[in-house]
């Protein structure tokens, strides 16, 4: 096999290769070091790698392993013993994770190399890279553009071919938004599926990790590694785990299953093409068998806004231990404790997260917590029962995963709300903890002449069916070209 296409593989073709002796785990590292070495400085995924330890770890790695010798890209969010782990931002510089992620360690345990430190909006805040402060992460597809966020880097490497798969985390879309602006397969498991223990939390009742990859098939292979009880994590879920791989062996078409159209999905603001995108996707399921039901989510124009009142609040305690006395950045010559504290936050933090903490202390202080708080986790349980009442009807849903391609580098960044609504069709399903997963739907080929940008079409199911997800998500796959498309580097 040439040096040249291996970078190409996905998880599963890579695998094979490996255990029939046609490439080694450090002639992977070699040709991602290469493929790196030669399109990363236009990316910018990356923010560090370690190619020594790397090497030494594909040097000892066992090919009969389900990863042996795979190496994995890491959101910089992600907890991975001996690396640093600084959410993208100068409150964390100079820390280094003394111990691995449980999802980390079970991919560790499965073969897995851990590979390099992914780009991301400081500390997952944002929908397009744009507000990390290690540098701007640009789209594969076209230089100018966003590749989504919070996960950008873990997207963009995807989508670039410099990752063979990445993990992100998703809050209110950060895996699903930007796999579908860099043309790569993004999954949200359900909320409990994969334990959260040693992932910087965000918001600790909507984040969820998940993978990036090029296949649906390589989602299922890293899923069910991952997926699992952990007693380190009280909110992840003792359920059996079911075997992902196998629930997509000979799945060809889609009868008998459901899919629902939701209404409320189709509204101003969405491009056409994103619109003509979706529809001929659609009607592409209805060929395949599927009996396509429209649903209503009524509550879903409110999700916005529940998810920047719980998510600023939740983000507002769990920031609160960045406070220079431990790790991280400290300020110098501080007069007292305040003085300590006031400035080693203001140094360290950017201003989304600044502006989030602010907000999400508001909602919480006294004579607002019922006002704001109280009414947005009210509202979030009818969001919630409205996809309960809607998957009685199908066994998933079909909509957009972004209302728009990806948008130009600045657009967007003088308006927060704009940026804000980059997540509409995504918040909702977080605040439900059920599972959603985005593939290649189709190209915007209207917004950069000569350079097509990815659309991607979105699957929700009910809690817990990942299996079924899946499964559907993989027939379409199948089915259409989409996720062959690589982007011209």
């Amino acid at each position: 096999m040439s040096p040249q296409d291996i970078p190409f593989l996905s998880v599963g073709a890579l695998r094979t290769a490996l255990r029939a002796r046609e490439c080694s785990p450090v002639d992977v590292i070699d040709a991602l070091a290469a493929r790196l070495e030669k399109v990363d400085p236009k990316v910018r995924a990356y923010l560090s790698h370690d190619l020594t330890g790397a090497r030494q770890a594909a040097a000892a790695a066992d090919v009969n392993l389900p990863l042996g010798g795979i190496p994995i890209g890491m959101k910089d969010v992600l907890n991975v013993k001996g690396q640093p782990c600084g959410c993208a931002s100068h409150i964390l510089d100079g820390y280094i994770a003394p111990y691995d992620a449980t999802a980390v360690a079970r991919l560790r345990a499965a073969g897995a190399i851990p590979f390099g430190r992914l780009n991301m909006d400081e500390f997952a805040m944002g929908s397009s890279t744009e507000n990390s402060s290690k540098g701007i992460t640009h789209n594969p597809w076209d230089f100018d553009r966003v590749p989504g966020g919070s996960s950008g880097g873990s997207a963009a490497s995807v989508g670039a071919d410099l990752a063979f798969a990445a993990l992100g985390s998703d809050t209110g879309g950060s895996i699903r938004q930007p796999a579908a602006l860099c043309g790569c397969v993004g999954l949200k498991p359900t909320y409990g599926r994969i334990s959260r223990y040693g992932l910087v939390a965000f918001a600790s009742s909507l984040d969820q990790i998940g993978p990036f990859t090029k296949t649906v098939e390589d989602s299922a292979i890293l899923l069910g590694l991952m997926a699992g009880k952990d007693p380190m994590d009280s909110t992840s879920v003792d359920d059996p785990v079911p075997d992902y791989v196998a629930a997509l062996a000979g799945a060809k078409d889609l009868r008998g299953v459901k899919l629902g159209l939701p209404k409320e999905y189709f509204i101003e603001g969405i491009t056409p093409a994103v619109t003509k995108a979706v529809r001929a996707a659609v009607a592409h399921c209805e060929r395949l068998g599927a009996e396509i039901i429209e649903v209503s989510l009524p509550h879903t124009e409110y999700a916005v806004g529940v998810y920047y009142i719980v998510a600023t609040a939740e983000a507002s305690a769990n920031l609160a231990r960045f406070d220079g006395v431990r790790y991280g950045h400290r300020a110098t010559d501080p007069t007292g404790l305040l003085d300590h504290y006031m400035r080693t936050r203001a140094e360290g933090f950017g201003p989304e997260v600044k502006r989030r903490i602010i907000l999400g202390t508001h909602v919480l202080s006294s004579g607002y917590h019922d006002a704001y708080y109280l009414r947005a986790q009210k509202v979030r349980t009818l969001i919630r029962r409205d996809f309960f009442q809607a998957f009685e009807k199908v066994d998933a849903i079909v909509c957009p995963t972004s209302p728009c391609a990806a948008f130009k580098l600045g657009e967007r960044t003088a308006d927060p709300l704009q940026m804000y609504l980059a997540d509409i069709f995504t918040i909702a399903a977080n605040l439900a903890g059920i599972p959603g997963i985005s593939v290649p739907g189709g190209f915007d080929e209207t917004l950069s002449p000569g350079k097509p940008l990815p659309i991607g079409l979105q699957f929700l199911a009910p809690a817990f069916a990942e299996s079924n997800l899946l499964r559907i998500a993989h027939v379409y796959e199948q089915t259409t070209e989409w996720h062959q498309k690589r982007p011209a580097l």
